[in-house]
């Protein structure tokens, strides 16, 4: 069934206009009397089309109800800006696995360094990517991609969260098996670059709450280790 996200809801008066009016009407060639979903925070309203109109589609709601792809804790991905092609697979990825925000932030090894205004217009690229991937993947939400934001405001940021698991490939960490997180709702992922963290970074981030996770002897992509973290931590809350 078709997905459409939407900012907010009015139960009684449900319809889709602009862009997503044209794409029911003109490429999914969609009529009166099927259905579709609308998705908002995370509820879906399953809708049947009542009337197509110029610019509007308007609907009947049937029935509401939680989405059942979305996971039942937020998690924000740190990365360490990439490549702009490899920030846009983690996105797309991040996204299917469940991710609720990704913070592209700069640290000391980043290769790449936009400035936050070159990376402004590089936002709503990849905000698109987002919102391709929740469209695919059955999400209820998009997930935001924050403007780019430097490390001392991504560990502020980390200090709202319940738990901060950060990647890091020196051995001493702990297992993401030892990790708790029962009680966990709100959780952060930290990840490096291409040229992975510096030694301060990591004191920086453990002295602001973060656990050192250490995911084995083979050295991850910097695209790589956010998808094995997101994986392994769906699994170990039985969100996937």
């Amino acid at each position: 069934m078709p997905r459409f996200f939407k900012d907010e809801i009015n139960e009684d008066s449900l319809s889709l206009t602009g862009a997503d009016a044209r794409h029911v009407g003109f490429s999914l060639r969609m009529r009166p009397g099927e259905q579709l979903t609308l998705c908002c925070g995370g509820i879906d309203y399953d809708c049947t089309i009542t009337d197509i109109s110029g610019e509007a589609v308007y609907l009947k709601l049937n029935e509401k109800h939680p989405c059942e792809a979305e996971p039942d804790i937020e998690v924000t991905l740190f990365q360490a800006v990439p490549k702009l092609d490899k920030l846009e697979f983690i996105i797309q990825k991040g996204v299917e696995l469940g991710v609720s925000r990704i913070v592209p932030m700069l640290t000391r090894r980043c290769i790449s360094r936009p400035d936050s205004r070159d990376f402004e217009k590089k936002l709503k690229r990849l905000t698109k990517i987002a919102e391709e991937a929740a469209k695919q993947s059955g999400r209820g939400m998009i997930p935001e991609v924050t403007p780019i934001v430097s490390y001392k405001t991504a560990l502020e940021m980390m200090s709202e969260l319940d738990r901060t698991v950060m990647f890091y490939e020196a051995e001493g960490g702990k297992s993401f098996g030892e990790v708790e997180l029962s009680s966990a709702k709100k959780i952060g992922l930290v990840i490096g670059s291409e040229g992975g963290f510096d030694s301060d970074e990591v004191k920086m981030a453990v002295d602001a709450g973060a656990e050192r996770v250490w995911l084995g002897k083979r050295i991850l992509r910097c695209e790589t280790a956010p998808i094995t973290g997101l994986s392994i931590l769906m699994f170990l809350t039985n969100n996937m």
